[in-house]
């Protein structure tokens, strides 16, 4: 913004008869206006006053040459649709807020922007706390901020569209410049950096102490911040990778314009089978307690329940079980979840410590983090899991594979060849999954599985799997549906699972047939296969079997003994056309007979999903399904393999310029990773260099892409996030919520998804929330009132990201469920 001259400087005196003092006085009083006027190039920056939830926040401005890339308003930035080989350019944005001030006087300076220099700050010194980061006037290369940002406010708003930028999207529209509120526990570091350069991950903007003021103005909060984290660092080191966040690296990004597409979503594919439409409950949150976003600090209590620091609110409603009619089909061990859903905490077990790190946690375990030995008595000498000193440790054996894993792994291969283990076959469901030591070696061999199992008197095995850093959810074959698509998994994978496939007509194994993709394969390796010429009640189950994989029209592919092990498998083939279904004599099983023995034709068509086997692994991963059609509408409006490719390439360049280096999280301690919203499976997509796995959550009320983020070779499940997770408590290291809170507002509880949030994130873990002011402002307080660290918040454009850490902090009463 250029300063002219004051016109009030030309101005002369054009009465003769005024009075020489006058005069001189007048003229006098002009030279200090036009020198006052024209002495500085630039006008001080205000901080404009925004309702704060709390007087805890520092809110500081940062210019808009830090920014990454403006926000579009078909929810993906320009920079998404460019191609790899194409580097993002960054929009620079002239910062006009002062002339903005000038047009609203009234508003107020912010109050907080004098906390660093409190008491006896200068002027001048105020006006460089507000343009400079809090905590420094000179940033990390011993530069003056305020010259820098003189020249870079000498420069034109750019209104023209970026290259590479989608032709449909808005251009930028000038400054909105964001609020930052980054609360951590170390020194300020200035950081200023050119417009033009590359981010710098040794370079932070500061932060500063969660009471609003400056580390060193409150050194009472200081000692006790302190204190708190050396008590969940205990029993490790100081980790020096672990940096604090750099707000000017986190992207927001605007999907308040995200919609279904062309996809139903499973609350309205579940309609005749279960009523969801009735969602809206008697527990959602009462509007009118909130006042601008704002959420009252909330008394937490410890659960009082009798599975203690287990507790998984779905499968342990005693009361809901105690009252059912039957559990013949395992009734009992399905999902049960109370109404209102629970706002407790989970406690801790006694002598919990943070996880050990991967890959060392697939051979052992912290005992006290998972205290349960009932396993390692009846599954000892099948090397399941052993005790150890204050260790659990795991051999990699199992019930079929008492030797090994890998050892069962390369039997499977050279059973069948075209198994093709990491390149045709990538991702795998195991049925009964015990400890999971099957899923945990497949990482070697490029694959990912997709374990279960019941909570049963198999004490805790799925929480080891979790313990151990391997994908695991409680689940049974009982009554219900699989959480997952039909036609999704390449490999179906059954050892001495205990689920009884042959009895009224098939059902299970007919549910199997469902998820299974045409062409997959079903391993099964149970007594039946190989001592059916020993044992009459395996003689018989293996008869059945046989007859209704007949009836299926599954071919077998291979039955073999392994004898190192002692025991057998036999591998299934599902058929990739419908001849053999027609050719059948008798229609048993029936087809289209939902929820019961029932068959699913296989896809002829071949634009229809399931009609062609997918890229090889990784290819597929970056590829647009091939039965996605330009015709169909995908979920950010564009078409649909247009809107894959852009969500792709828009979510690499969140992980690489933010995620990885802005929000300083270290990601070696990092593991197992949930994302509560995914939509295509972008977020976990770009982070296939990591040594992490993403579970991708679809929840019902979504448009139901799923079936897309199989297809990529990843995986996921279906849910409603009004319900407790079916996973134990402290699963996860880093859970992600992309413009999720707002949606459920509207129909949950939203201090029960918290809660639920707190049960299922370890302590020490993280959680990225990104949403609307709002909506990020409400989650703030509630997670603050869990005494967990809010490590960051920013906002731009009334769109904000939150990322916060768990701590060890629990609460002292307990409440009744």
């Amino acid at each position: 913004m250029a300063f002219g001259k004051n016109p009030r400087a030309e101005r002369k005196s054009s009465s003769p008869y005024g009075s020489t003092v006058v005069l001189v006085v007048f003229v006098a009083l002009c030279l200090i206006g036009v020198w006052m006027m024209t002495s500085s190039s630039i006008t001080p920056i205000q901080t404009i006053n925004v309702p704060s939830e709390t007087k805890i926040d520092m809110k500081d401005q940062i210019s808009d040459s830090s920014t990454t890339f403006e926000d579009a308003s078909g929810g993906l930035s320009s920079e998404a649709t460019q191609t790899n080989n194409e580097t993002p350019s960054q929009v620079e944005e002239a910062p006009d807020n002062v002339e903005r001030q000038e047009e609203s006087p009234n508003q107020e300076v912010h109050e907080e922007n004098n906390l660093i220099n409190k008491g006896d700050a200068t002027e001048d010194t105020k006006n460089e706390s507000t343009e400079t980061d809090s905590g420094g006037q000179i940033d990390a290369q011993g530069k003056n901020p305020q010259q820098e940002f003189a020249t870079s406010e000498q420069q034109p708003s750019q209104t023209e569209e970026q290259p590479g930028g989608n032709p449909d999207e808005p251009a930028s529209e000038g400054v909105n410049s964001g609020h930052i509120r980054n609360e951590v526990n170390q020194k300020d570091q200035g950081r200023k950096q050119d417009q033009n350069d590359e981010y710098d991950s040794s370079k932070y903007l500061p932060g500063t102490e969660s009471g609003g003021e400056a580390m060193k103005s409150n050194p009472d909060r200081t000692e006790k911040n302190e204190k708190r984290a050396s008590q969940s660092e205990e029993n490790r080191e100081q980790d020096p990778s672990e940096s604090y966040p750099d707000p000017a690296q986190s992207e927001i990004l605007n999907e308040t314009n995200i919609q279904t597409g062309t996809w139903k979503t499973q609350a309205t594919e579940s309609e005749k089978e279960k009523d969801v439409q009735e969602l809206s409950r008697d527990q959602a949150v009462d509007k009118g307690d909130n006042v601008k976003g704002e959420t009252p600090m909330y008394t937490w209590k410890l659960c009082n329940v009798t599975t203690g620091a287990d507790y998984i609110p779905c499968l342990d409603n005693e009361e809901a079980i105690k009252h059912l009619r039957t559990t013949k089909h395992y009734e009992h061990r399905e999902r049960h979840c109370p109404d209102p859903a629970p706002t407790c905490v989970v406690p801790l077990p006694k002598g919990y410590k943070r996880s050990i790190e991967w890959p060392k946690s697939r051979d052992k375990i912290w005992y006290h983090n998972v205290p349960h030995t009932l396993l390692a008595e009846v599954k000892g000498h099948q090397n399941w899991v052993k005790v150890s000193g204050e260790h659990l440790i795991f051999p990699g054996g199992g019930t079929q594979f008492k030797n090994g894993a890998q050892h069962y792994i390369d039997f499977i291969q050279e059973m069948v060849p075209n198994i093709a283990w990491g390149k045709s076959t990538r991702v795998i469901l195991d049925v009964g999954c015990g400890v999971a030591s099957f899923g945990g070696y497949l990482f070697d061999n490029n694959v990912i599985t997709m374990s279960f199992a019941p909570k049963d008197e198999h004490e805790a095995q799925v929480q080891f799997a979790l313990e151990r850093g391997i994908p695991a959810i409680s689940a049974v074959m009982g009554t219900q549906r699989l959480p997952f698509p039909s036609k999704v998994f390449d490999i179906v994978h059954c050892a001495r699972c205990r689920v009884p496939w042959h009895i009224e007509g098939g059902k299970l194994l007919l549910e199997l047939n469902r998820v299974l993709r045409p062409g997959g394969y079903f391993v099964w390796s149970a007594t039946p296969v190989y001592q059916h010429d020993k044992d009459q009640e395996d003689a018989e189950i293996w008869r059945e079997m046989k007859i209704l994989t007949k009836a299926m029209c599954w071919d077998v592919k291979s039955i073999k003994n392994d004898r190192l092990n002692e025991v057998g498998a036999a591998i299934y083939q599902k058929p990739t056309s419908n001849d053999c279904y027609e050719s059948r004599k008798e229609s048993k099983p029936p087809m289209y007979v939902p929820l019961q023995a029932c068959m699913h034709k296989v896809p002829v068509d071949s634009t229809e999903r399931g009609s062609q086997w997918p890229e090889q692994w990784p290819l597929r991963l970056e590829k647009p399904p091939y039965w996605l059609s330009t015709s169909q509408t995908g979920v950010y409006g564009r078409p649909a393999p247009e809107d894959f490719k852009a969500d792709y390439e828009h979510w690499k360049h969140v992980v690489n310029k933010s995620y990885l280096k802005g929000l300083g999280i270290n990601w070696s301690t990092v593991r197992n990773i949930m994302d509560m919203r995914a939509v295509y499976g972008g977020f976990a997509a770009a982070l296939k260099d990591l040594n992490v796995w993403v579970l991708n959550v679809v929840p019902i009320d979504s448009a139901d892409t799923l079936p897309i983020i199989y297809e990529r070779g990843l995986f996921g499940i279906y849910h409603d996030w009004c319900e407790s997770f079916s996973t134990y408590p402290r699963s996860y290291d880093l859970l992600h919520a992309d413009h999720l809170f707002s949606n459920l507002k509207k129909r949950c509880n939203i201090i029960a998804v918290v809660a639920e949030t707190d049960r299922i994130l370890r302590p020490e873990g993280k959680i990225i929330v990104r949403d609307d002011m709002e909506t990020i402002n409400e989650i703030q307080n509630l997670v603050k009132s869990l005494h967990w660290e809010v490590r960051l918040t920013y906002s731009k454009d009334k769109e904000g990201l939150l990322c916060a850490q768990k701590m060890m902090w629990r609460p002292g009463g307990s409440s009744s469920m």
